[in-house]
C-alpha cells in the first residue's frame, strides 16, 4: 500500500490540484512529474504529450488553483504581440510567450503558472516586470509556431509565384490533431515547404535534405544518386521548417533531443498521392530532416525499364518463377534493391498466390500483398514476422533484409520447404554474399541447396539523350579502364555529359548495372568445401558471369552512360 500512498504525499501545486479534481491518479501524476524531470519538459507539456489529460481541463484546474485568469489565445492577433522584446530561442526554451505589453509590465502566456523560472528569465532579458497569463497548452504551442512567421518575409524570393494551395496532407489516422495543421495554413513557411516538396517531385528527386548549420541553412535534393543544393533559406528559420515538417508527419513538435521517424502522404491531385518517409536527427545547430520520396509508380516500371541485359533478364525471370528457393539482391543503400524486389513481387502477384512481406519500414503499398512493418520497439522483428508467415500458408515471402543468423536460418529453411524467398543483403558483389551467409553461421550445405540466384547491383546516371557528346579518349586509356581489344575492334563511340535545360549536368534518370549470378552445382560444391569469395568470383568468371565492372563497361559501349559515371559507381 505504501507504494501507492507515497506519491500522493509528495504532490504539490498543480499536480495535487489535478488529482483532487479527478483528472489524474496519484500514480499517474508522479509518473508525469518524473518523466517531465527526465525529459526536461514542462509538467503540463508532459501531460498533454502522454495523453493523460486534456489541455482545457488542465487550464481550468490551474486557473482555480492559482487564481490566474484563463485567456483564450484564439482571440489574440499575433501581429500585435511584442515579439521583439524576447528572442525566439528564449520563448522556445521556456515554453512561454509574451502576449502583450502595458507600460513597464509584460504579460506572458504560460500553460503552467508554477513555471517561475520562465517569468524570471523574461523579466531579466526584457528589463520589465512580468505577469503570468494562463493559456491552454495546445493553443500555446500553435501560437509559438505562428509568433515568428513575419521573419519568413525573407523567403519571398524563394517562394516564387507558383500556386501551392492544391497540396493536401492526407489523414491516415495519425496522432496529430487537425488544428495543428490548419492553424498555420497561411504561413509562408507552409508555402515554402510545399514548394520544396513539389519541386522535388517534378525534378524526380529521391531524397530531400533540410540541413541547419551555424551560419547557414540549406535544402538539398538527391537527383539520380547525387546531392545538389536547391535553396538557402535564412538560418534562423531552421526551427520553423523542422516544426512544419514534423506537424505534417504527425511527429512530436516539442521533442528536439532525440531522432524521430514519421510518414507523410501528400495529395498532389485527386487521383495521385506521393508518400514521404521522414527522419529527424538532432545536430549541433538544430534538427536535420531528411525526407525519402516513395513514388508507388517506381515499383510498377516493369523489368524492361530496370536495365537488365537480355541474358540477365532471363536468369532473373527464371529464378523468381521457381516454386521454391532463395533469390538475393545485394548492394549498398540507394542502389535500387527495393525496386528490384518490388518488380519481382509485381510479376508474381496473382490471385492464386499468397505473398507476404516483412520490411523495415514498408516503403510502398502493394495491393494484393500482405505487408508487415518491422518495429523493434514492439517486438515485431524479422524472425517473429517470418515465423508468423510460415503458419499462414505462404507461397512467396519477401524479407526486407537478412541481418542476423536467426533471420537467415528461418529464410533458408523456408526456401528448402517449398517457398520462394526474396531478400537483400549488404555486400559488395554476388560472390561475397555466399561467404557472408557462411560467416553468419548458416551451414554451407543449406546455402548451396537453397540459394538459386544472387543479383549485385548499382545505379548509374543515364546520359541525357538531348545533349550527350562523343568523347575523345585514347585507346590505351580505354584498355586500362577494362575494355578488351574485342570491345574496341569496331571503334565504338564513347559519350560524355554536357548539360542542357532538359537534364542535370548532362544526366537524366538512372539505369541499373547488374551482376546476375546463378549458383551452379560447381559453386555449391565449392561452398561446402569452405572456399572464399575470391575463388567464387573466379568460378563465376569462368562460367561467363560478368561482374559489375564489365556490366558497366557494356553500358558505356551502348551509349547509355559515361566512363566517368561507371568509375564513380563501380571502381574500388
Amino acid at each position: 500500500m505504501s507504494a501507492t500512498i507515497a506519491p500522493h504525499l509528495q504532490l504539490s501545486g498543480l499536480a495535487r490540484r489535478l488529482v483532487a479534481d479527478g483528472l489524474l491518479t496519484d500514480v499517474d501524476a508522479q509518473k508525469a512529474i518524473e518523466a517531465a524531470t527526465r525529459n526536461r519538459t514542462p509538467f503540463v507539456t508532459q501531460l498533454i504529450e502522454a495523453g493523460m489529460a486534456k489541455a482545457r481541463d488542465i487550464a481550468e484546474s490551474a486557473s482555480d488553483e492559482f487564481g490566474v485568469p484563463l485567456f483564450d489565445l484564439r482571440a489574440l492577433d499575433p501581429e500585435h504581440m511584442p515579439r521583439e522584446i524576447i528572442s525566439e530561442k528564449l520563448v522556445r526554451q521556456h515554453h512561454a510567450l509574451p502576449l502583450m505589453r502595458r507600460g513597464k509590465r509584460l504579460y506572458v502566456g504560460v500553460s503552467d503558472p508554477t513555471n517561475l523560472t520562465a517569468l524570471d528569465e523574461m523579466k531579466f532579458h526584457a528589463g520589465m516586470n512580468t505577469e503570468a497569463i494562463l493559456v491552454e497548452e495546445d493553443l500555446l504551442q500553435i501560437m509559438i509556431e505562428r509568433a515568428f512567421e513575419d521573419e519568413m518575409a525573407e523567403m519571398g524570393d524563394l517562394l516564387g509565384d507558383d500556386s501551392l494551395d492544391g497540396l493536401e496532407v492526407a489523414d491516415e489516422g495519425g496522432g496529430g490533431s487537425e488544428d495543428d495543421t490548419s492553424s498555420v495554413d497561411d504561413a509562408p513557411v507552409v508555402r515554402f515547404v510545399n514548394k520544396v516538396l513539389t519541386d522535388a517531385i517534378k525534378k524526380g528527386a529521391s531524397d530531400i535534405h533540410f540541413e541547419p548549420y551555424e551560419k547557414q541553412y540549406r535544402v538539398r535534393f538527391r537527383q539520380d544518386g547525387v546531392l545538389y543544393e536547391m535553396a538557402a533559406p535564412p538560418v534562423q528559420l531552421g526551427m520553423r521548417l523542422a516544426a512544419r515538417i514534423k506537424v505534417m508527419s504527425r511527429l512530436d513538435v516539442s521533442e528536439r533531443r532525440v531522432p524521430q521517424d514519421g510518414r507523410i502522404k501528400l495529395k498532389i491531385t485527386k487521383n495521385r498521392a506521393i508518400d514521404f518517409r521522414v527522419s529527424t536527427c538532432p545536430t549541433l545547430f538544430g534538427e536535420k530532416v531528411v525526407m525519402r520520396i516513395l513514388d508507388p509508380s517506381s515499383a510498377k516500371m516493369g523489368i524492361d525499364a530496370l536495365g537488365y541485359e537480355p541474358e540477365q533478364r532471363e536468369l532473373f525471370l527464371s529464378a523468381i518463377k521457381r516454386p521454391y528457393g532463395m533469390v538475393l539482391v545485394t548492394g549498398p543503400t540507394g542502389s535500387g534493391k527495393t525496386v528490384s524486389l518490388y518488380t519481382a513481387v509485381n510479376i508474381l502477384n496473382q490471385p492464386e498466390v499468397n505473398i507476404s512481406t516483412a520490411e523495415d519500414p514498408v516503403e510502398i503499398n502493394l495491393p494484393g500483398v500482405n505487408q508487415v512493418n518491422i518495429d523493434e520497439k514492439t517486438g515485431m522483428d524479422f524472425p517473429k514476422a517470418l515465423k508468423a508467415f510460415l503458419r499462414q500458408d505462404p507461397d512467396i515471402i519477401l524479407v526486407g533484409e537478412i541481418r542476423d543468423l536467426e533471420t537467415a536460418s528461418i529464410a533458408v529453411k523456408a526456401a528448402q520447404t517449398g517457398h520462394l524467398v526474396l531478400s537483400t543483403l549488404h555486400t559488395n558483389d554476388a560472390p561475397q554474399t555466399l561467404t557472408r551467409l557462411a560467416n553468419m553461421g548458416v551451414p554451407p550445405f543449406n546455402i548451396a541447396s537453397s540459394v538459386h540466384l544472387i543479383i549485385a547491383q548499382r545505379l548509374g546516371r543515364r546520359l541525357c539523350s538531348n545533349c550527350k557528346q562523343p568523347e575523345d579518349i585514347p585507346h590505351e586509356t580505354l584498355l586500362q579502364e577494362g575494355f578488351t581489344e574485342e570491345d574496341l575492334a569496331e571503334n565504338p563511340v564513347i559519350y560524355g555529359p554536357i548539360g542542357c535545360d532538359n537534364c542535370t549536368n548532362g544526366y537524366k534518370g538512372r539505369v541499373g548495372i547488374y551482376q546476375v549470378m546463378p549458383v551452379s552445382e560447381a559453386m555449391g560444391r565449392m561452398i561446402m568445401e569452405g572456399c572464399n569469395s575470391i575463388q567464387l568470383a573466379d568460378q563465376a568468371d569462368e562460367e561467363g558471369v560478368p561482374d559489375l565492372r564489365k556490366s558497366g563497361l557494356k553500358k558505356i559501349l551502348q551509349g547509355v552512360t559515361s566512363l566517368e559515371e561507371i568509375n564513380r559507381v563501380t571502381k574500388d
